[in-house]
């Protein structure tokens, strides 16, 4: 019988057509009632503040709005909140449950800012709080390592920045999504066969940039959850910067590098790290990429950049899954681990 982690990855097509029939126009309604803001300020944790860092991305680059993450401490533990004039105050949560995302959306209301909450949860603490809601319609979410309600939080994100941008072909591609994640999806038996390679490895580096900063740092967690791997994520830039030192000859080294902007210059760290004679795991589309792989993790087909995120962490979520269980590890059951962690 297939884990109730297996269940979920398979279900992200299905949940992403859900999500987009049910909240599309609704997303529209509120772009309409929202009143002037200068800058969206997000608060998240775990995979949504990684779904946060891909709106830094999507909402700049397709919309020109300026996307800031929020820092809670700052309200729950220093008592020091900054002035958020101008702000759009988002919580983005899974449960909807963590005391320091609400704090947030606490202030900017008290200041007086609209705020929306992303959660799953139309019922949850945070959801009541919020001016506006935006569900993520995913279902209950039984195993601990999020996936469904991870790529369903970068599909609403992904929908505002459609429905803001004014084009329509944008929403068009956007429409195509969940074909493209079933299509991504159907390599599962591939990835189980390639995941056993790397049963024994205790650390690696994920590297991505752009669009898929996001999906370094989310892969990256799915390794540390489900593996006990300690992965590292990076941008392609930082990594030149000092960590590039630490490659030797068979270090594990996972790209996300699907065809776009930057993807001559992650081509450009594939190449030099293959001649470090890195052991290179690379999810992409271009076949230039691939052929420097030591193992390739195929993406099947080309979906837009600023899309991207939504199938590229798909072969990793895989990936994670078959490694937890060539190691013998229980996906459904990870250590020291709860389905909500309520932080401050």
């Amino acid at each position: 019988m297939s884990s109730l982690l297996e269940q979920e990855i398979a279900s992200q097509p299905e949940v992403i057509s859900g999500l987009l029939a049910s909240e599309t126009e609704h997303i529209q309604e509120i772009i309409a009632q929202l009143p002037p803001f200068s800058y969206a300020l997000i608060a998240a944790r775990g995979s949504s503040d990684h779904a946060a860092l891909y709106a830094t991305y999507a909402w700049a680059a397709l919309v020109g709005i300026p996307v800031a993450l929020a820092t809670p401490s700052l309200y729950t533990l220093y008592h020091a909140a900054p002035r958020l004039d101008g702000a759009l105050v988002i919580g983005i949560s899974q449960s909807g449950a963590s005391p320091d995302i609400r704090a947030v959306l606490e202030e900017g209301r008290r200041q007086g800012r609209p705020t929306l909450a992303i959660t799953n949860d139309g019922a949850s603490p945070l959801a009541t709080l919020a001016d506006h809601v935006v569900e993520l319609h995913a279902g209950a979410e039984r195993s601990i390592a999020a996936t469904k309600t991870y790529t369903a939080q970068l599909a609403v994100i992904a929908a505002f920045a459609a429905l803001w941008s004014g084009q329509p072909e944008r929403l068009a591609e956007l429409e195509r999504l969940p074909t493209l994640v079933a299509a991504t999806l159907a390599e599962t038996s591939e990835i189980a066969k390639r995941a056993a390679r790397y049963r024994d490895i205790r650390d690696c580096v994920v590297i991505g940039r752009g669009y898929n900063y996001a999906t370094a740092f989310e892969l990256a967690l799915k390794l540390k959850e489900l593996t006990y791997t300690m992965a590292i994520p990076y941008s392609s830039a930082d990594f030149r910067h000092g960590p590039i030192a630490t490659i030797e000859s068979g270090s594990p080294a996972i790209l996300i590098m699907p065809g776009g902007a930057v993807f001559d210059d992650m081509l450009d760290l594939a190449s030099d790290l293959q001649r470090r004679n890195a052991d290179l795991l690379v999810i992409s589309e271009e076949p230039q990429a691939l052929a420097l792989a030591t193992t390739p993790l195929p993406l099947p087909g080309a979906a837009p950049e600023w899309l991207s995120p939504i199938t590229a962490i798909l072969p990793g979520q895989l990936l994670a899954l078959h490694l937890a269980l060539a190691r013998g590890a229980d996906p459904d059951a990870p250590r020291g681990l709860h389905k909500v962690t309520r932080t401050l």
